[in-house]
């Protein structure tokens, strides 16, 4: 439990406030475009250092690992202050529209996910997803979700490139986190409940 509250102290403090104090040193040195490149550092970092720690290339790292690389490529092309978070933003709303599109397939990638966090559980657990997604109940529960979080970052993007306009760049960087982990929060909540309630695996 300890170990864990050292997890979460340092995600926060790497994802909330070293982007805003990196923004805040640099922006009076180099302005706002190179201010808020730099601010993009500390989160990119660590998550490529948990993706090195876990040392595991699964569905779920693959997502991680993409939004990282578009991240990225929307920092490098440059730009204005407001185009750059804009670019950012809609790495978001990029993966959200991927989550909808797979509803093509015959499975989508929301159970791709999960068939990576079961299979970290061991065999029986992914062997009873395996289960329950060949019912007509577990085809559905897995469509049902992958609406809810396309639909849920897809609305999480429009809300941030809402406040790149309404909030000066500092008060963004600083608050914007608590919404996105609001909505994350959100979306979690949702998955459990939907969860519990058709008792899926």
């Amino acid at each position: 439990m300890k170990r864990l509250s050292w997890n979460l102290v340092a995600e926060l403090g790497v994802n909330i406030l070293a982007p805003w104090a990196v923004f805040s040193l640099l922006q009076p040195l180099y302005g706002d475009t190179l201010a808020l490149m730099g601010s993009a550092l500390p989160p990119l970092l660590w998550s490529l250092f948990e993706l090195i720690r876990v040392r595991r290339l699964d569905a779920v790292s693959v997502v991680v690992l993409a939004g990282i690389l578009l991240t990225v490529a929307a920092t490098a092309f440059g730009g204005s202050p407001k185009l750059l978070q804009l670019r950012e933003n809609a790495v978001t709303g990029l993966i959200g529209l991927v989550f909808l599109l797979s509803l093509c397939l015959r499975r989508p990638l929301l159970y791709h996910l999960a068939a990576a966090t079961f299979a970290r559980q061991g065999a029986e657990a992914a062997a009873r997803l395996e289960l329950f997604i060949a019912t007509p109940k577990g085809g559905s529960f897995f469509r049902h979700l992958t609406v809810l979080w396309g639909a849920g970052l897809i609305l999480q993007t429009a809300i941030m490139i809402w406040l790149v306009y309404l909030w000066p760049i500092g008060r963004y960087l600083l608050l914007s986190p608590f919404i996105g982990y609001g909505i994350l929060g959100l979306l979690f909540a949702g998955t459990f409940w939907y969860r519990r309630s058709v008792r899926a695996v």
